[in-house]
């Protein structure tokens, strides 16, 4: 197949296959490349926020962390343009606690290795978000003002005497990929950042509290990532984090 979008001359030989799933702000294909499935992104990011998520995959994959590594172009270029291909992760969605609590695992070792990481180029943490409005996906000026700070008042909990590292940003299910073997892989780093741990883990907890596993002790977590994602998708899924925002308000009355 053929799409507009995305120029794949740099991989000569290169076959478009199908559009995945879970690409909602970027194009996202299966391909064939070289013998080999591939997946192709199309990238929104300015080229130092681009190089810094792949500097940062580089890292965790030397280090044992099971990430998508790049199938550079053919001159060797870890990009062209907007345009990055990378290798497919086999595997399928969390379903069970067992499941879950090695995606807990894995993502505690990516916040190991992120301390001391710089903050991604035109990100911020929710705690400069207290005092700046934008950053990342995040503007929070262009959020009503009463929603606004409900949101920020939300990762107060989660701020407090925590360090800051790398964050995934996003794993949910649809980024997070369980192998035959039980091994845990995490896709799509397009929102990764610097920032307290909490937001990483407020998904998997929120799985687990699903599964039928309570723990009150992972509430404040919870409520601070709906307040992110209500904060982080206002302009790009407007319907998404109005939804969002109305759970955040119930969750926090009914504290």
């Amino acid at each position: 197949m053929q799409n507009p979008l995305v120029d794949m001359a740099e991989w000569p030989g290169l076959e478009l296959l199908d559009p995945l799933t879970g690409g909602h702000r970027n194009p996202v294909f299966l391909a064939r490349y070289r013998g080999r499935s591939v997946v192709v992104r199309q990238s929104g990011r300015p080229i130092p926020t681009l190089e810094w998520e792949l500097d940062l995959l580089e890292h965790l994959d030397s280090n044992g962390v099971r990430v998508p590594r790049i199938v550079p172009a053919a001159d060797g270029r870890r990009f062209v343009g907007p345009v990055l291909v990378q290798e497919f992760l086999p595997g399928g969605p969390p379903r069970t606690e067992a499941d879950w609590r090695n995606v807990l695992a894995v993502l505690r070792d990516v916040h190991a290795l992120g301390v001391g990481w710089t903050q991604r180029p035109g990100f911020a943490s929710a705690r400069s978000l207290l005092i700046e409005s934008v950053g990342g996906d995040v503007d929070l000026g262009a959020m009503p003002s009463d929603a606004a700070a409900l949101v920020q008042a939300a990762w107060l909990p989660v701020l407090d005497g925590a360090l800051e590292t790398v964050v995934h940003g996003d794993p949910g299910g649809g980024n997070v990929l369980v192998a035959e073997d039980g091994s845990v892989g995490l896709i799509d780093w397009d929102e990764a950042r610097v920032d307290v741990p909490a937001f990483d883990l407020a998904g998997p907890y929120l799985e687990l509290t699903d599964l039928g596993v309570r723990d009150e002790a992972w509430r404040d977590a919870m409520v601070a990532g709906l307040a992110w994602e209500a904060a982080t998708c206002w302009r790009a899924e407007p319907v998404y984090a109005r939804r969002r925002l109305a759970e955040l308000r119930t969750a926090l009355k009914s504290q």
